[in-house]
């Protein structure tokens, strides 16, 4: 049976490992194995948002919830992380920086029971293209939210510091657009 705590021991060992996003990403693969015991536990999502369920200096472990038709726009980490999707899709574009701003590298769509992991260096732009919601499990190499990174405007690609309060007005507006009866997108 999925349990959070010992989620959350397992991470804090696999810190110890050379490569701890290897680690953290095999034991995200055993636990979106289930997908079913992972919901159980977390709930069925009703609206979008981040819970915390760990957070210290070099771990932090989110439920992130995308609702309908949700988008968020280019941002970087600035440390590893480990996805894992227990129930719907997210969909990743991925950037590079470049001369003139950010440049498309890539795409990667997320379905139940993936596991991947993102470099420190990653840029990604994140959309739930489905009408119902997404659930994951993100981990992260350390203080996800003090670690100074940035995010860019999703239309002229300016970057600016990345501003957690923004990200959560984001999944307001979703919740209040879906309450509402409309589609979620941004």
């Amino acid at each position: 049976m999925f349990d959070i705590d010992e989620l959350v021991a397992s991470c804090r060992e696999a810190l110890k490992e050379r490569n701890p996003e290897l680690a953290v990403k095999e034991i995200m693969e055993r636990t979106m194995s289930n997908p079913a015991q992972v919901e159980s536990v977390l709930g069925t999502p009703t609206l979008g948002g981040i819970v915390t369920l760990h957070h210290s200096r070099d771990l932090t472990v989110l439920k992130v919830i995308w609702a309908p038709g949700m988008s968020i726009y280019p941002h970087d980490h600035r440390m590893w992380a480990v996805i894992g999707i227990y129930g719907g899709r997210e969909d990743n574009t991925f950037y590079r920086r470049g001369e003139e701003g950010l440049t498309q590298v890539g795409f990667k769509e997320l379905e139940t029971k993936d596991a991947v992991v993102l470099g420190g260096e990653v840029i990604h732009a994140v959309t739930n293209p489905k009408q119902g919601f997404t659930g994951a499990i993100h981990i992260y190499g350390g203080d996800f939210f003090n670690e100074p990174r940035s995010e860019w405007d999703p239309v002229t690609f300016e970057e600016r510091p990345y501003d957690i309060e923004n990200v959560m007005r984001q999944y307001a507006m979703a919740n209040e657009r879906l309450s509402k009866g409309h589609p979620a997108s941004n």
